[in-house]
């Protein structure tokens, strides 16, 4: 069984313009004044979990030059140009599609470009659990990470806690109050959703046509000029058509095939000022 990172970096940062522009996203950059930018950061960290995977990055085709320049490593032909941003469903409908032309059996774990994780050892033990879970389980696995306050601005998992293995998802909740995230927190058996999945490309295909046809419908268009001459403009011509739905949305609050793993490793999506400066240790 293929092991295949897919790293979704489409999106533009709004959150932390004009630091993030749509010309230059925060992916893109140096935001923790270290060297790397948040993409060959998260390119590393997913390496130390699966050496031999294959590596894939979905992003628009406006900077499909800076996937190349930071991440030389990446075959051309596993950086996949979006034609018009539909958020992560249709990104990760059209990723498993390429990726099954090659490897069938392929074992995947999907993950934002820009996040922050310190503990890179403690992230592998935990993304490498979640891909052993998978190989042999037709699951979706969701990486839950530990709060520790009661933020209002992360959807939450709620599944029960049993250390770091894997359990079955209870609900997905939506950004809560401040007080009902406090809530969550003395109640416990809640974690914050890091927007990380691991499945086999064949379960996320069969989940995806089950919960979102619309998509799937375009995809099956699509997929025949799938690695051929006219697959750039078959993509620029149905792509668009996709409903702009997360996978969390799509699927994942929907299946009856998702699980969680939880996480004990500090973790920010980076998606404010305040954010980066704490991690930092200084304002911007």
């Amino acid at each position: 069984m293929t092991e295949n990172i897919v790293i979704m970096a489409g999106g533009v940062g709004s959150r932390l313009y004009p630091l993030s522009t749509p010309e230059h996203p925060k992916q893109f950059l140096d935001l923790l004044d270290c060297g790397k930018t948040l993409i060959q950061l998260t390119y590393e960290r997913f390496l130390a979990v699966s050496p031999n995977a294959e590596f894939w990055v979905v992003t628009s085709r406006d900077y499909v030059h800076f996937v190349r320049e930071q991440l030389p490593e990446v075959p051309a032909d596993h950086i996949l140009a979006e034609p018009a941003m539909r958020n992560t469903a249709p990104c990760i409908s059209y990723a498993c599609r390429k990726i099954r032309k090659q490897f069938p059996d392929a074992n995947l774990a999907v993950t934002p470009a820009d996040a922050y994780v310190r503990d890179v050892d403690a992230f592998s033990l935990t993304l490498r659990k979640a891909l052993d879970f998978t190989a042999s389980n037709e699951a979706i696995v969701s990486v839950g990470i530990t709060p520790d306050w009661p933020c209002p601005d992360y959807g939450y998992i709620h599944a029960p806690s049993s250390g770091t293995g894997v359990v079955k998802v209870l609900s997905f909740k939506e950004k809560p109050s401040v007080d009902t995230a406090r809530e969550y927190l003395a109640e416990g058996g809640y974690w914050w959703n890091a927007g990380i999945f691991v499945a086999r490309a064949a379960t996320l295909e069969d989940e995806l046509r089950t919960f979102a046809p619309g998509i799937e419908s375009v995809m099956d268009v699509i997929e025949p000029a799938l690695g051929g001459p006219d697959e750039e403009s078959i993509l620029a011509e149905n792509f668009p058509l996709c409903p702009k739905i997360s996978i969390d949305y799509a699927v994942i609050e929907k299946s009856s095939k998702v699980y969680a793993i939880s996480a004990p490793w500090e973790w920010s999506d980076l998606g404010s000022f305040s954010a980066i400066e704490k991690i930092r240790g200084k304002i911007l």
